[in-house]
């Protein structure tokens, strides 16, 4: 029997996906720093139900939702899109892309950390230290204050430097990105990418509005000028439509476990734009930290490459 050929269209589509996310995160740091985040938040939502309309007509071929899998798209818009967003435009207004970049790095290790608990699958030892390089660099990265001024009055909530609780709140973002992909591929099992992407978009629109509508009263609308509003409509389009598509779409043709190496291309993306559009820069203990937080992406999804191309050679 001829083995299966290799969906290169879905490896580029995950491949593409987790790209976007990370220009979108990185690129989303001009646009917090012009409106509120719920607003920010809401409008990238609402464009999005507007693009993806014509998405939410059920295909013949597949079946009535039951309550298991209505619960499910719930689930996965709550922790997927609308904790997601909150937590990382949050988190990037307070700190900056390329410390975003680092701590998305720890993805993999993170969905390993879920199926663990939650799945009940076993953790190797080479993936606990996968784990543990992970962490250490968000950590030396967030620890690190070279170059950085000393935190002023305005920078420090309760005593603690506003830079620490952003990247806290971008590590949230991260389980909410590790409880998306978990969840996923159930989803992505039963229904059409382009369904799930409309329906989980709707539902985060929905959860989103009352926030929005209440940031939205106070706020001048003059002062976007029209680069801001074109980078807020391809933060929406990239946010809502494309990047869930994407990502749905590969999930259909490659196992959950595989797919988390294609996460990669986040942090790097991420980081840089960050450096190379954003005029970030990093320090030597930072790029240590990046190099660690990759290294631990390296230990995790190298085993399971190695087997997927002996199995595709073989």
């Amino acid at each position: 029997m001829n083995p299966s050929p290799t969906p290169w269209t879905a490896y580029g589509a995950l491949a593409l996906s987790m790209a976007l996310v990370g220009s979108y995160v990185a690129l989303s740091k001009p646009l917090v720093a012009a409106m509120p985040v719920f607003l920010l938040a809401w409008l990238r939502f609402g464009i999005g139900a507007a693009a993806m309309a014509h998405w939410l007509r059920k295909p013949a071929e597949e079946g009535p939702l039951d309550v298991r899998t209505r619960m499910l798209l719930f689930a996965e818009s709550f922790f997927g899109n609308f904790l997601f967003s909150i937590c990382m435009l949050w988190g990037v207004s307070l700190t900056t892309a390329s410390a975003a970049g680092v701590i998305l790095s720890s993805i993999p290790a993170v969905v390993a950390l879920l199926s663990w608990v939650f799945l009940r699958e076993s953790i190797s030892a080479r993936l606990w230290l996968a784990i543990g390089l992970a962490f250490l660099g968000i950590g030396l990265f967030s620890l690190d204050k070279a170059g950085a001024p000393a935190p002023g009055p305005g920078h420090t909530w309760w005593g603690i430097p506003l830079p620490l609780i952003g990247n806290a709140l971008v590590l949230a973002a991260v389980v909410c990105e590790a409880s998306y992909v978990v969840m996923g591929k159930r989803l992505a099992g039963c229904m059409s990418p382009r369904r799930i992407s409309a329906l989980i978009n709707l539902w985060g629109l929905a959860l989103m509005t009352p926030f929005g509508l209440w940031a939205a009263r106070s706020f001048d609308f003059s002062t976007l000028h029209l680069e801001l509003w074109g980078l807020l409509v391809f933060y929406a389009l990239a946010a809502s439509v494309w990047t869930v598509w994407l990502w749905m779409a590969g999930l259909k043709k490659v196992p959950a476990s595989q797919a988390g190496v294609f996460t990669v291309m986040l942090p790097l993306s991420a980081t840089a734009i960050g450096v190379l559009f954003l005029g970030e820069r990093l320090t030597p203990t930072q790029w240590l930290a990046f190099g660690l937080a990759l290294a631990g992406l390296v230990v995790a999804t190298a085993p399971r490459l190695r087997r997927t191309t002996n199995r595709l050679g073989g």
